[in-house]
């Protein structure tokens, strides 16, 4: 069973790595749905990270995944740039994309240029694919991009509550493209998804909240932001292991 936790704080880095996490997203803007991070804040997450995987969601704006040509560009120069940092440990690097078409579907051509870009790198197709209308054409579509996973919640609220979709791809996807279960994963509930779907990853945010660290108010802050719980990723590596043992 391999833990995926999606973070924007550094922080957070050394906590997931240090509770058993396999892998991170890093995002920003999480706020938004997540963003694609600042390059500095890749570089630190490279440094930070001593054998987990780190993906780097590649999003260059909140909203809708259609994409125009300029925001395209700008996605594959991202990708490129993060590919160009030093990479100290040699930890697995990989990259979270997507783009659909205006009727749901996926844009197979948007697609096909940021899987180019990432190179050798292994492409998560992120849960935009949610969105798409038809789940079994969509995977077929990926797995001939060269997707490695895809990021899914079986297209319902949660991936709990999508168990039983998140089974049928995955005996739909077999040996050729994992699936890669988010959405609500907490660890009170992640044994259950596993059993019930059959996913061998599990994506989860594990956010705890903190006070501000600063004493002067701001429009900016609320007084309080979320930030890497270990306790909560501990937990959910815990749960999900539990099952596969």
């Amino acid at each position: 069973m391999l833990v995926e936790v999606c973070l924007e704080d550094l922080a957070g880095v050394r906590l997931a790595e240090a509770a058993g996490a396999d892998r991170i997203e890093l995002c920003s803007a999480l706020s938004d749905g997540g963003l694609t991070p600042s390059i500095g804040t890749v570089a630190a997450a490279l440094r930070l990270s001593s054998r987990m995987g780190v993906t780097v969601l590649i999003r260059q704006r909140a909203g809708d995944f259609v994409f125009d040509a300029d925001e395209l560009a700008a996605m594959v120069a991202d990708i490129h740039a993060v590919r160009a940092l030093p990479n100290p440990n040699g930890v697995a690097v990989g990259f979270a994309v997507g783009a659909l078409r205006p009727d749901g579907s996926v844009d197979a051509g948007a697609t096909a240029a940021l899987v180019a870009a990432c190179g050798e790198a292994p492409v998560t197709f992120h849960k935009a694919f949610d969105q798409v209308p038809d789940r079994a054409e969509a995977l077929e579509v990926l797995v001939g991009l060269g997707v490695a996973r895809v990021l899914t919640s079986g297209g319902s609220p949660s991936a709990v509550e999508g168990a039983d979709a998140l089974a049928a791809l995955v005996a739909q996807a077999g040996d050729r493209i994992a699936v890669l279960a988010g959405g609500g994963v907490r660890p009170v509930n992640a044994a259950e998804l596993v059993r019930r779907s059959g996913v061998r990853e599990v994506h989860l945010r594990a956010v705890t909240t903190v006070a501000s660290g600063s004493q002067a108010t701001s429009r900016y802050d609320t007084g309080e932001r979320e930030v890497t719980s270990s306790a909560i990723v501990a937990a959910a590596v815990d749960a999900v292991r539990g099952v596969a043992a």
